[in-house]
């Protein structure tokens, strides 16, 4: 028996918003003072290290269980199952439904169990639930999901990344343009067929990283409601994640038993280029390799950061010929691997 994704899905946002969209924004420093360089520097220099050109938001009516729902549908119909045969739906996100104009998140009842409602699923053994595990949490979902079939207690599971982030942003903070909203879904099986889920490694360090990412005020000193926002540490997460990602894929590669020249694609969360492109070079150092042409598709120019999405909407993207010169095709090795909030880090070596 082996362990495979049989379907995917996404739900990309319709709202395109450009860079130029924050040229009239008044971005603060941390301690509530004003940049010396004007919108266009400091929006250039922001597309210089993130690659980020545009992001998508989703429209006013959803919230974030509305997009998992709508990427569900599309991993369902791709796996070709009848949706009551789901054993387990395990939902990755951040925090959870906000309405347009809401301050508040909404987790109760879970997302898991909204999506579930809204696949009209009536089978009570259908178990859905959360996972919050930061960015990474769409991989450690499928780490999840292979666990219950290993145990023999699911055959099928549905495990979705997804999140809106445009509702947690602080408009004062530069780091608001990285965020955005999307979601992906896959439906993970067991099967016959050759290929699947061959190794895993997930790692969490809480000890002086826990806080590198955190809900906090925002940096205009005069919006005192006490309103939470995303913030992060972002010199510390790049050099925290270009340390400690490259080895966990290594480690997990190594136990696969699969040679790095057989390594087809590498899907890395989609947080920032540049770190993506240092965590690749380092990687392919750890072995004393080139790094393969076209190896690391990415699509946040054009999509932003969704945190737990990045990852299924790309891998779904590439599978469906969405990407231009990005293919995967039926015994590739492919990595997937991420870092986020927590500090969490996990990869996966997946055949397809």
């Amino acid at each position: 028996m082996n362990i495979k994704i049989t379907g995917t899905g996404c739900y990309i946002p319709s709202q395109v918003t450009p860079n130029s969209s924050f040229s009239a924004h008044h971005f603060l420093n941390t301690d509530g003072s004003v940049f010396n360089n004007t919108n266009e520097v400091i929006i250039e220099k922001f597309k210089t290290i993130t690659g980020i050109e545009k992001r998508r938001y989703v429209a006013d009516e959803f919230t974030t269980s509305d997009i998992a729902y709508l990427a569900a549908e599309k991993a369902i119909e791709d796996a070709g199952i009848d949706k009551e045969t789901l054993d387990y739906i395990i939902v990755a996100h951040n925090f959870g439904d906000i309405k347009k104009g809401s301050t508040q998140t909404d987790c109760v009842p879970s997302i898991a169990s909204r999506v579930k409602n809204f696949l009209k699923i009536k089978n009570p053994k259908c178990v859905g639930y959360d996972v919050l595990f930061g960015c990474p949490g769409w991989i450690e979902g499928v780490v999840q999901a292979q666990a219950f079939i290993k145990a023999g207690i699911a055959k099928k599971c549905l495990v979705i990344g997804a999140e809106t982030l445009s509702r947690v942003v602080d408009i004062h903070d530069r780091d608001s343009m990285i965020y955005s909203d999307g979601a992906g879904a896959t439906v993970i099986e067991a099967t016959e067929e050759e290929g699947g889920l061959l190794s895993h490694l997930s790692a969490t360090y809480a000890e002086d990283e826990a806080y590198y990412l955190f809900f906090g005020n925002s940096y205009n000193k005069d919006c005192n409601d006490n309103t939470k926002y995303i913030k992060m540490y972002g010199r510390k997460i790049y050099e925290f994640a270009v340390t400690h990602v490259p080895t966990a894929m290594k480690e997990c590669l190594d136990d696969s038993g699969v040679s790095i020249d057989e390594v087809k694609k590498i899907f890395i969360h989609q947080a920032n280029e540049k770190m993506d492109e240092a965590i690749l070079k380092r990687f392919y150092r750890l072995y004393k390799k080139e790094i393969p042409e076209g190896i690391m598709p990415m699509n946040i120019h054009e999509m932003g950061n969704s945190s737990v999405a990045t990852i299924p909407t790309l891998f779904d993207s590439v599978k469906k010929g969405m990407i231009k010169n990005q293919e995967v095709n039926k015994g590739d090795v492919v990595i997937f691997a991420s870092v986020g909030a927590g500090m969490n880090v996990n990869a996966l070596i997946y055949k397809i």
